[in-house]
């Protein structure tokens, strides 16, 4: 299958960025500790409310042996469910148990990869959800970690595993509407847009503000950062690019074998704020040809913008999707489940080929049987981090206000000197990757 020659390519060719970058040994850190199909993994949870909530349900059959949060209201709520857990406020600290075997994490953009970098280094097995990192230069540091210490990982884009993605991707492989050189996805949007607060209310009880902060330099308290709103933040997330930039550029990465765009640039967005992500934008990644692919333009549009195909009257009026544009016809896909092939009545009497792809066992228990067994992940941080590291670029291309050209190995714009400043990670004193 052409996918399976392209994740052997793509692992072949990550396995050669990462020399040169300084890598841990693998002897500095333990082995993660084996264990059988029939044993249950002991998981230490990084977060517990809201989507980490979510998550400790999906693996709640495993035993959940710690529970990690910054505020000491939601850590005791979570704790009420499963007395067995130790709890604490500080993840670092519930590392030092020899006892955990895989963690999940589940906290926002700026700590997931402090939190992941220590849970690899320490031999745990990794389920983090997305986007894997906040910044660029720190998901290379994961993806490599998680390559030279060999443990399992998974990034939490759940709809990886449903049964309509599968069907699109096994549809487009199938060559249903020929050879794909165009792609567009769009949602609706919201975040960003916002003025950094200037009023300094007290810090509620039981929050311990200052480890929520983790890496990010001090700023004083304000509601309108947590527990929700961090994603309006560049200090925090990335907006709507980086919240669902993962979710919807997967389809189309995974379906035609996207890896790394030569080339980003910014099509329309407001003014770059220095504080808050953008409200609109509509971003193009130009990817080379793939084996006997063409090359592959993908445009991203969220906060009310779509591509030019809804002003012509040749699409349905629907809501977030994806449009795959080929020489024999055109897939749509409306959000997550349902999808079309254009024109209708071209495919009246299409027959669909044979799936080619398995129903998934589900994401979070797909990433504990291979923590228990070595099977590979279909979001495993070689997949996910490139898929990160491109949603990021579009970030990075608009806050630089530059196009960018992009140099993979090196991790640089070439001949766009500022975008280094958002491409590179910086963190407070007391906190490392």
């Amino acid at each position: 299958m052409n996918h399976l020659s392209n994740r052997r390519s793509f692992l072949t060719s990550t396995s050669r960025i990462a020399v040169g970058f300084g890598l841990a040994s693998l002897s500095s850190a333990r082995a993660a500790r084996r264990v059988s199909a029939n044993d249950k993994l002991n998981i230490a949870m990084i977060g517990t409310a809201n989507q980490a909530g979510w998550n400790l349900g999906h693996v709640a059959s495993e035993n959940i042996v710690a529970l990690v949060d910054v505020d000491s209201r939601l850590l005791n709520a979570a704790l009420s469910k499963h007395p067995r857990a130790a709890g604490y406020a500080d993840f670092r600290k519930a590392f030092e148990r020899k006892d955990i075997d895989a963690v999940v994490i589940g906290t926002p953009d700026h700590t997931h990869a402090p939190a992941t970098a220590a849970a690899i280094r320490s031999g745990r097995h990794v389920y983090c959800e997305k986007p894997l990192t906040r910044t660029i230069s720190e998901c290379r540091k994961v993806r490599e970690l998680a390559q030279q210490h060999g443990v399992a990982t998974q990034m939490g884009t759940q709809i990886h595993s449903g049964k309509n993605y599968r069907a699109v991707v096994d549809l487009i492989r199938s060559g249903a509407i020929g050879e794909v050189r165009e792609a567009h996805v769009w949602v609706g949007g919201g975040f960003g847009n916002r003025e950094r607060p200037t009023a300094t209310p007290e810090v509620p009880q039981g929050l311990n503000y200052d480890l929520w902060l983790g890496p990010v330099a001090h700023r004083p308290y304000h509601p309108d950062y947590l527990p929700f709103h961090w994603r309006n933040w560049w200090a925090f997330g990335g907006g709507t690019l980086a919240d669902l930039g993962c979710h919807h550029m997967d389809l189309v990465h995974w379906a035609l074998g996207l890896q790394t765009p030569e080339t980003v640039e910014i099509i329309d967005g407001p003014k770059p704020h220095p504080e808050s992500a953008p409200h609109y934008l509509v971003v193009q990644y130009e990817y080379p040809a793939r084996q006997k692919s063409p090359p592959v333009t993908l445009r991203w549009y969220h906060g009310g913008k779509r591509p030019p195909q809804f002003a012509s009257g040749s699409l349905p009026k629907w809501g977030d999707g994806t449009l795959f544009v080929g020489d024999k016809g055109r897939m749509l896909l409306a959000g997550y489940d349902k999808h079309v092939l254009l024109p209708e009545n071209d495919f009246k009497d299409f027959k669909r080929p044979p799936a080619l792809i398995p129903d998934s066992i589900g994401h979070h228990q797909e990433w504990i049987h291979a923590c228990k067994t070595g099977a590979m992940t279909t979001c495993n941080f070689d997949y996910s981090g490139a898929l990160t590291e491109a949603v990021l670029l579009g970030n990075v291309a608009f806050r630089a206000q530059c196009k960018i050209h992009w140099n993979s190995r090196a991790l640089q714009a070439t001949g766009c000197s500022q975008a280094d400043e958002f491409i590179q990670h910086h963190y407070r004193k007391g906190w490392r990757l």
